[in-house]
This record gives C-alpha cells, structure tokens and sequence, in this order.
C-alpha cells in the first residue's frame, strides 16, 4: 500500500467523522496529511495494532451556557391521573375501559399481556411497592399519639420490625414491663377498653385514627357505658387482645390495627373486638371491622359507629366471634 492509497483511508475516515460531528477535521487532518510528507519517516515507523489515545480525537465540549438543562426524571406514576390512564393502544371501547378500570383496584388495561411489563406497569409496581415498605418498616407518628394522649406500652418483641416480622408468637404477648405499666394507669373492669397497636402498618393507623377515635368514645359515653383508658401497643398482633383481657377485666376489648399493606394499600385498618377475652382465645372468639379506609374502604366513621353498635350487642348476649353469630 503506498503513501496515496494510506492518504485516501485517512481522508475517508476524517470525513466520516466529521460528518458525524464528532471531531475537529482540521486539527486531524492536517497532523495526518503532514505525517504522510516524509515517506522516510513513515516507512521507517513500526506498525501498531493498538488503539488510539483518546486524545487523539477530541470531542466536542459541552455549551456551558446552554438552556437546555438535562433533565431524567420521570412523572410519577403513582398519582391518580397517571393509575388511571389506560395503556391500551386503540381500544375498541375507550370509554368502557376507562370504566372498568375505575371499578377495581385491579391492574388492568396496561395494554400488554406476557412474561414482561411495560416500562409504565413496572414504575407504579415499584412505586407501590415502595409505599408497602414505608407502611411496614417505620413508626407510627408519636405526635398522633400524643394527640390523644395515648401512653405506649410493648410486646415481648425486642429485637425491632425484623424480629417482630419473623416472631408473631412475640407480637401477640405483652412484655413484662407493659403489664406493670397497664396496670398502674388503666381504669379496670370498664364496658369498653380501646386500644391501637401498630400491627403491619403504621400508614393505616395515621389515615384513619383520627376520625374513627372520637366516634368510638363518643358513642360509648353516648350509650352510657364506661370507655377505659385507651393506650398504644408497639409491635402488636392481633392476639395480644387476651393479655389485656386478662389485666384490665373490661367486657369488651377493641383493638384498632393496621392491615397487611398490599400494594400500594397502605391505609387500610382493622378494628378487632372480644367479649372478656382471656388467655387460649382465637380468631373464632373474635369479632372484626376490616378494610376501614377512605375512598374505596369501609368510611372510618361509619365503622366506629358500627364497632360501638357491636360492643353494645356483645355485652347483651355476652358473647363475641362465632358465639355471638349463633346467639338469637
């Protein structure tokens, strides 16, 4: 190959590359032209198969005073607006979709069926199930609490939520020292004794407690029986109903818990209820009030009312869960 055939490869390439923008042309292919004038120095040269520095061919620098900011954020695609656009390309009834979409939580009309989602189905599943964890793993608000004045006694969890995720045994026994707390500060045998426990989500008990709350101890005082000194349970399972049973003597216990988040339900509570409950009692001896949150849910001011109507008819018949369901 002479020196004519190795000029022309070089002009080849110089030109490519400036048609592409991506280097200064005359740097290059001055410094390239000028090495191909002395045959001698050329031929003398050894053959590299080695790259080029980088150097070689240098970049265009970035306008530093460019008004086009570089921006790689997305909507978010957990606001109603974004959930309910439909992702079905030309839907035969868009109207109809837009509908049945709205009548379930479930994810439907994302506009793809197969083993991967869309880029827009799999951003809102992170996004909930980012709101899960948030629900699971942090505490309820104390400053809620303290709105109610609400003291905050323990289960035998002590190992923090990791623990108490993998030991329900432990959630549903109240330690040693939240016995002795609940016994110097509750009033005893009381018609209704209310209590909140975090249980799986402390997001459920921040949307709902303050409206459910008052209507409970309202419609308790209102139907004249007596509403004890209510009281927070950190690391609660349902269970752990028994051992208040059985230190404050009340007729009814009412334990306003967070649900199992799903995903992206994080609000969602219960109210569970037990006529005297006492050590060895089970789900079948209880009562529930599931699903209470605004928006799709049971109204948390129409379930208070109901958990007091349900106190009131446990106390009548003097029976809770599957007892009360058999009594006339």
């Amino acid at each position: 190959m002479d020196d004519a055939q190795l000029a022309a490869i070089v002009d080849a390439i110089v030109r490519e590359l400036k048609e592409s923008g991506a280097v200064k042309t005359n740097v290059i292919a001055g410094k390239a032209k000028q090495s191909l004038a002395s045959s001698s120095d050329f031929a003398s040269a050894p053959v590299s198969t080695a790259l080029s520095s980088p150097s070689v061919v240098p970049v265009k620098p970035r306008a530093t005073g460019s008004s086009a900011a570089l921006n790689i954020d997305l909507p978010d695609p957990t606001t109603p607006q974004a959930r309910m656009t439909p992702r079905v390309k030309n839907p035969k009834d868009a109207n109809g979709l837009r509908a049945l979409m709205a009548s379930t939580t479930a994810r439907i009309g994302v506009g793809r069926a197969g083993p991967r989602y869309s880029t827009a189905s799999l951003l809102l599943f992170q996004g909930d199930h980012a709101i899960t964890q948030d629900a699971l793993y942090r505490d309820v608000d104390q400053k809620l609490l303290d709105e109610f004045n609400l003291f905050t006694v323990q289960t035998k969890v002590e190992g923090g939520k990791q623990e108490y995720l993998l030991r329900p045994d432990l959630g549903r026994q109240l330690s040693d020292d939240a016995k002795h707390i609940i016994n110097e500060k509750c009033q005893k045998n009381v018609n209704v004794q209310l209590v909140v426990g975090d249980g799986l989500s402390a997001a459920a008990i921040e949307a709902n407690l303050r409206q459910m709350f008052p209507v409970i101890r309202q419609g308790v005082q209102n139907a004249n029986l007596t509403f004890g000194t209510p009281f927070f349970i950190k690391y609660a399972r349902v269970g752990v109903m028994n051992d208040v049973g059985e230190l404050i003597k009340p007729d009814v216990v009412v334990l306003l818990i967070g649900e199992r988040p799903g995903l992206g339900r994080a609000e969602s509570m219960s109210a569970y209820m037990g006529y005297k409950p006492k050590y060895g009692d089970t789900d079948a001896d209880r009562d529930v009030v599931c699903n209470i949150f605004e928006n799709g849910g049971t109204n948390p001011l129409e379930a208070g009312a109901y958990v007091v109507q349900i106190a009131q008819k446990m106390r009548k018949n003097q029976a809770s869960g599957v007892k009360l369901k058999l009594a006339k």
